[in-house]
């Protein structure tokens, strides 16, 4: 029987194919058994990659399960350790293999190496038998070296996606280090510019139909993410769920690590095994006393530092304000990020010049809005414009590039195209303030490459559940600021009304201390 094979290049059918379930990866090459040992045809075939159904959910269980024992900030510290010489598809498997605790990681990078030759499929590997062969002897030198606990089918099937783990990384994270090596560009632009993995293939388990065509079963569909890619902002690298990669913040902290590019105090405190939380101070007092109660970083919140000078928020009108108070926070010995709302210009060198004079005050990031005081949305071009020139002028700024779809209710379908633009602009981390609907962050993480920052919501969920989400930094915003007001307004409320105080002063000698 004929099938026909069908191609898409469009970002919206793209997406559309890879969330129907009847189109399912296609397996390549000789088609193994599950329940015998036997090289590389048997792996494809116990692998969650080329899985469906229950198949594909247990075994990609497994693969989260290896992932969640490693934390991607120590990924990428052990892979800028390691030699900075060699092949990066060793280096990679090396430094995950050694990550996860396997015996002789040299030696399992090498046959990982071997085996990812012909795992793929394609032109060459399924049709050279020197190459299946000895991706098949590589597999059983893997299957030897790793020996399964316990050697029972399970045993097996757990084996196979540990290797499988190392074969995907192998091929696409080695492929992203080598597109991205010799330049100080952007993951998130080399992601879209020169992905690692430039198209995808599906079968048809049964008819469908995708983008208003018929498919049959049987038949081939071939995904052109490259293509896809030249008319949309947000990279499919990655895949799309319900198989999105589990790995890509570990794939992401393997490339940054093995590129060897600078990573600041500030930076890496995106990168720990629980997220950031960023309470926001709107004077010196506030940001010593939060910075001495054990929070590593401060934020500044941009309505605490406008209202303590009468002034309203969001207007442009606290580049004065803003500056000093960096400078008298740049006094001290605390990490601090300076709210700088749209940058207090729309030509991007003023914006650059002014992030210099606050990194040269002492912050070390800024948040940067493309809200306007008019509600309305700031061109995505002109915004990362502005990225662009902070990082030209500072690189060692964090810039995280805040987009307000959800903060204003505008355009909300705008927020992952927007963010990916940031991030091939040169953002470090990426703000969705508004967004607290748990589903939504899961989809928005999806799609971007950088740290995801939430403004925490009473109500919406709490540390935990941001930090299971995946979300990397949780800023207060300006809910301290406001706190603090109520507090003194009901404080002397109740001493005018004989009511009792709660005893939860700072104490005077205290604060008197912050200014020492």
């Amino acid at each position: 029987m004929t099938h026909t094979t069908h191609e898409f290049d469009r970002y919206a059918d793209i997406t559309e194919a890879l969330a129907d379930p009847a189109l399912v990866p296609e397996l390549p090459g000789p088609h193994g058994e599950p329940g015998a040992v036997a090289g590389v045809a048997w792996l494809r075939a116990t692998v969650a990659r080329f899985s469906s159904g229950e198949a594909h959910r247990r075994r990609r269980a497994l693969v989260e399960a290896e992932l969640a024992r490693l934390e991607p900030g120590a990924l990428r510290r052990a892979a800028a350790a390691g030699p900075a010489e060699g092949e990066a598809r060793i280096r990679v498997v090396r430094t995950l293999a050694g990550a996860l605790g396997m015996p002789e990681p040299g030696e399992v990078a090498e046959a990982v190496a071997v085996v990812a030759g012909a795992y793929f499929g394609g032109a060459g590997a399924d049709t050279d038998a020197n190459a299946e062969t000895g991706a098949d002897a590589a597999v059983a030198r893997l299957v030897a070296l790793l020996q399964p606990e316990p050697a029972d089918a399970a045993g097996l099937e757990a084996l196979a996606n540990r290797i499988g783990l190392l074969v995907q990384a192998c091929a696409a994270t080695a492929a992203l280090v080598e597109a991205s090596a010799g330049a100080d560009v952007p993951l998130a632009r080399v992601l879209r510019e020169t992905p690692p993995v430039a198209a995808m293939r599906r079968t048809a388990a049964r008819d469908t139909r995708v983008a208003g065509r018929e498919i049959a079963a049987g038949d081939l569909v071939l995904l052109d993410l490259a293509a896809a890619h030249r008319t949309h902002p947000v990279p499919l690298t990655f895949g799309a769920p319900p198989r999105l990669c589990p790995g890509r913040a570990h794939a992401l902290a393997l490339a940054e690590g093995l590129l060897r590019r600078p990573r600041t105090p500030f930076a890496l405190l995106h990168e720990q095994a629980e997220p950031l939380l960023l309470p926001n101070a709107w004077d010196h007092a506030s940001a010593a006393l939060l910075a001495a109660r054990g929070f590593p970083a401060v934020g500044t919140t941009s309505l605490g530092v406008a209202a303590a000078a009468g002034l309203p928020d969001g207007t442009g009108a606290t580049v004065r304000d803003t500056l000093a108070l960096a400078r008298r926070l740049g006094r001290d010995s605390l990490l601090f990020t300076v709210d700088v709302e749209g940058g207090f210009s729309e030509d991007p060198q003023q914006v650059a010049e002014l992030a210099r004079e606050l990194y040269e005050a002492g912050a070390a990031g800024i948040n940067l809005e493309d809200g306007r005081p008019d509600g309305t949305l700031a061109p995505v071009e002109l915004h990362a414009a502005k990225i662009a020139a902070v990082k030209a002028s500072v690189p060692a700024l964090f810039v995280n590039a805040r987009t307000d779809t959800h903060w204003l209710g505008r355009q909300q379908e705008e927020t992952a195209p927007r963010l990916a633009v940031y991030e091939q602009a040169g953002a470090d981390g990426v703000f969705a303030p508004g967004l607290s609907d748990p589903d939504k962050i899961a989809a928005l993480l999806a799609t971007v490459t950088t740290p995801l920052n939430i403004l925490y919501a009473p109500g919406g969920p709490g540390v935990a559940e941001l930090a299971a989400l995946g979300v990397r930094r949780i800023s207060l915003g300006s809910l301290l600021y406001r706190n603090a007001l109520a507090a003194a307004v009901s404080t002397a409320t109740a001493v005018r009304e004989g009511l009792p105080l709660e005893p939860s002063a700072v104490s005077y000698t205290e604060v008197q201390a912050l200014g020492s």
